[in-house]
C-alpha cells in the first residue's frame, strides 16, 4: 500500500512539490522561485509555461530527493495562488498572454464602470464578493477584450480559460492529449463567475462579464479524483484533491467546526473562519467564499478578510530598498530600535483589501522625523501586518457575531517571533503556531488522501495537528490602543491616491 501523499503549491512567488507521510511529516520537499512581472505601474504578471517548468522541476527534484517511485504516492492534492487568470488555446496548450495576477490592477476603470449600475456590492448576493481588481471575471473579460483574436476564439471553443490550479491539472493530464479541464468550488468561487448558492456558473453572471460559457472548466468538489498524472515522476498517480492556497490552509489547519479560523501570513495576509454550511454575507467589508467540499458532502464556507500586501513588503524592502540581503534579516533590523519611533507604513501598493475596497488607495509612509532610521523602517513593515491583521478579525467578529480566542497562524512569516509577538499583542489574544507549520501543502494533501481512503474521516485528520507555540499578549492597554489609533490616522492618508 502507498504510504505517501504529494501536494504541488503552487503560490505567488514560488512552486513546491512536498512529500507528507500519514502523520503529516514532511518526508521530501523541492521549491523554485519564478519571476515577478511588472509591465508597467499596477500591472503584475506570472509566465505560465515558466510556472509550468518550475511545477515540472520540483516534483522531480522531490521524488528523486525521497527515493520515491510514482507507485509510493497514494495521491496528489494541488493547492495554488487564487484568481490569478490564464487562458490558453485547447488545441496546443499555448497560452494567449502572460497570467494576469490576483494583484494586479489594471482592470480598475472596469471596476469603476462596472460599479456604476448597481455599486460596487452589484454582484455580492450571488458571488460573495465585491466588484474589485481582485477576481477573476474582469481579468478574463480584459484578455478577451485586449488580446486579438482571442474573444473569437473563445466563443468558437478554441480557447480555455483556467485559474493556476486548472492550468495544471490540464498539464499534468495531457494538456492536448485529453487534458482534463476542471476546477474546485474553493477556486471556482474566487472567479466571480459562480453562484454560491447553486455551486455552478451562473448565466446572469457571464452575460455581465460578457464571457462565453465554453471557455470555463467543470466545477468539482475539492476531493474527489478527477484524473491521473501523466508525468513520468509521478506517473499513474491520482490527482485527487484542489484548494485554493487560502482555503488549502484552513483545512491544513483542521478548521472543520464553525467558528473555527486561521490566518496565513504570506505574500497577502488572508484571515479565514468557517461558518458552516450556509455563506454568510458580509455587512463590514469581507468576503463570503466556498470553504472546502469534501465529495458528495455539503460545501462549507467561509468569511475571509484578504489583504493584498504582508510578506510581499519585506520582498520589496528587500529588492526595491536593498536594505537587506534576505527577507529573513528584517527581524535583526527591526530589533536594532526599542518601536517604531513614530512611523507607519501603509502598503496600499495594489490599493486596500479588506474591510475598506479602495483601489484608488496608494502606500504611504508617514510619522517620518530625523530620528526615524532604517530600522524603524523594518519595524514598521513587520507591524503594518498586525495592523491590518487586527482590522480585519474585528469585522469578521461583527460579521459573525462569535469571538476568537485564539488565532491559529501559519505561512512563512510566523516564524517571526518578534511579529508574532506584536500580533498577539495588538489582537490581546493568544496566537498559536502548529506543530506542522506548511498547512497550505498539507491541507491539499489531506484532500486528496480523504478521495481515496488513505484517511478515513475528519476525526483521523485532527488528530495530526499539534501546538508548536504560543504568544500571548503582554502590551499594556493604553499603549495597544494608541498605536491602533495612529495606524488608523495613516490608513486614512493613503485613500484616493489615484483619481
Amino acid at each position: 500500500m502507498s504510504s505517501y501523499l504529494g501536494a504541488i503549491d503552487q503560490g505567488t512567488t514560488s512552486t513546491r512539490f512536498i512529500v507528507f507521510d500519514r502523520s503529516g511529516r514532511i518526508a521530501a520537499t523541492a521549491q523554485k522561485e519564478h519571476e515577478q512581472i511588472y509591465p508597467q505601474p499596477g500591472w503584475v504578471e506570472h509566465d505560465p509555461e515558466e510556472i509550468w517548468r518550475r511545477t515540472q522541476e520540483v516534483i522531480t527534484e522531490a521524488m528523486q530527493q525521497g527515493g520515491f517511485q510514482p507507485e509510493d504516492l497514494a495521491a496528489i492534492g494541488i493547492t495554488n495562488q487564487r484568481e490569478t487568470t490564464l487562458v490558453w488555446r485547447r488545441r496546443t496548450g499555448e497560452t494567449v498572454s502572460n497570467a494576469l495576477v490576483w494583484q494586479d490592477t489594471r482592470v480598475a476603470d472596469a471596476v469603476e464602470e462596472f460599479s456604476r449600475h448597481g455599486g460596487q456590492d452589484r454582484f455580492r448576493k450571488q458571488t460573495g464578493l465585491p466588484l474589485a481588481t481582485y477576481f477573476s471575471s474582469l481579468k478574463l473579460r480584459w484578455i478577451l477584450e485586449n488580446v486579438r483574436g482571442a474573444r473569437e476564439l473563445a466563443e468558437s471553443g478554441e480557447l480555455l480559460f483556467g485559474t493556476v490550479d486548472t492550468y495544471l491539472i490540464w498539464k499534468l493530464t495531457g494538456g492536448p492529449q485529453g487534458g482534463i479541464h476542471v476546477t474546485d468550488v474553493t477556486n471556482a468561487s474566487r472567479t466571480q463567475l459562480m453562484n454560491l448558492a447553486t455551486l455552478g456558473w451562473d448565466s446572469s453572471l457571464l452575460d455581465a462579464f460578457e464571457i462565453p460559457e465554453a471557455v470555463l472548466p467543470r466545477i468539482a468538489s475539492s476531493s474527489e479524483v478527477y484524473g491521473t498524472a501523466q508525468l513520468a515522476p509521478i506517473a499513474g498517480v491520482p490527482l485527487a484533491g484542489i484548494l485554493g492556497d487560502q482555503q488549502a490552509a484552513l483545512v491544513g489547519q483542521t478548521c472543520f467546526h464553525p467558528g473555527q479560523a486561521k490566518n496565513t501570513y504570506g505574500t497577502g495576509c488572508f484571515l479565514l473562519m468557517n461558518t458552516g454550511t450556509a455563506p454568510v454575507l458580509s455587512q463590514h467589508g469581507l468576503l463570503t467564499t466556498v470553504a472546502f467540499q469534501f465529495g458528495r458532502q455539503p460545501a462549507h464556507y467561509a468569511l475571509e478578510g484578504s489583504v493584498a500586501i504582508s510578506g510581499a513588503l519585506v520582498q520589496w524592502l528587500r529588492d526595491n530598498l536593498g536594505l537587506m540581503c534576505s527577507s529573513a534579516e528584517i527581524e535583526f533590523l527591526a530589533r536594532t530600535v526599542q518601536d517604531n519611533g513614530g512611523v507607519y507604513f501603509v502598503p496600499a501598493f495594489s490599493g486596500l483589501f479588506a474591510p475598506y475596497w479602495k483601489a484608488g488607495a496608494r502606500g504611504v509612509i508617514t510619522g517620518l522625523t530625523r530620528y526615524a532610521n532604517k530600522g524603524h523602517l523594518a519595524r514598521a513593515v513587520l507591524e503594518a501586518t498586525a495592523y491590518q491583521t487586527r482590522e480585519v478579525l474585528e469585522a469578521m467578529e461583527l460579521d459573525s457575531g462569535a469571538r476568537l480566542d485564539v488565532l491559529r497562524a501559519d505561512g512563512g512569516m510566523v516564524r517571526n517571533d518578534l511579529l508574532m509577538q506584536f500580533q498577539a499583542d495588538m489582537l490581546n489574544r493568544e496566537v498559536i503556531r502548529p506543530r506542522i507549520q506548511e498547512t497550505t501543502a498539507l491541507g491539499a494533501a489531506f484532500t486528496a488522501g480523504l478521495a481515496v481512503g488513505f484517511y478515513k474521516d475528519l476525526e483521523e485528520l485532527r488528530a495530526t495537528w499539534g501546538i508548536d507555540y504560543t504568544w500571548k499578549p503582554r502590551m499594556d492597554p493604553v499603549s495597544r490602543e494608541r498605536l491602533y489609533s495612529e495606524w488608523k490616522k495613516a490608513v486614512a492618508r493613503s485613500f484616493d491616491w489615484v483619481e
